[in-house]
């Protein structure tokens, strides 16, 4: 049986974000699959990475933190994540941020100093799928700003910890999407939650 993260990024109970994220889970461990799922706000993660958080982390250390602890810990057992947040400023919120730069320590999802100098990934996990809502036209998003967040998640931070297969989507523009769109975005988010399984 996969065991699967999923991750989610946003303040306000009821937005677009938490229909992602339930529908994601509800797909998952309808499949059968094991879902260890995250609304870091709702859980208070502290996104504050300490001085001391920032060498080389001993995953058989003690933790001050139980609940970091618990999310390093889990992190390295997954088999895929994934990532539901709104773009915002071209970032994923503060507190997946931090969790990140927390959670995703030397030590624990990647390892420095190896023979040809690159990082390698420390996780388990090959797969990931980060969805993202936003309320900017796509052809602003490329043409304009690069896609930053495109270059967070695919270049800068998942291959970085060993994910070599990262897919993502944007659903987008959605302050003003109607209910039969958002209905049909659900949709195709369970789908492709799903085919993470395969």
């Amino acid at each position: 049986m996969s065991t699967i993260g999923v991750y989610l990024a946003h303040p306000r109970p009821g937005s677009f974000n938490h229909a992602l994220y339930e529908a994601v889970v509800d797909e998952l461990r309808g499949r059968g699959c094991g879902v260890r799922a995250h609304d870091l706000y709702a859980e208070g993660f502290g996104p504050l990475l300490t001085a001391e958080e920032t060498g080389t982390v001993d995953p058989a250390a003690p933790s001050a933190d139980p609940r970091l602890a618990a999310h390093r810990a889990e992190v390295a057992g997954l088999d895929a994540l994934v990532l539901i947040h709104p773009n915002w400023w071209g970032m994923p919120p503060a507190v997946l941020a931090g969790w990140v730069q927390r959670v995703l320590a030397p030590g624990v999802a990647y390892k420095l100093g190896t023979a040809d100098g690159e990082p390698a990934g420390l996780l388990r996990a090959g797969r990931a799928l980060v969805l993202n809502t936003s309320d900017t036209p796509e052809e602003r998003e490329r043409d304009e700003f690069g896609d930053p967040l495109e270059r967070i998640w695919a270049a800068c931070v998942l291959p970085y910890v060993g994910v070599t297969d990262v897919r993502r989507t944007v659903f987008r523009t959605v302050s003003d999407s109607p209910a039969d769109l958002r209905a049909e975005w659900l949709r195709q988010a369970r789908e492709q939650a799903a085919a993470l399984l395969d």
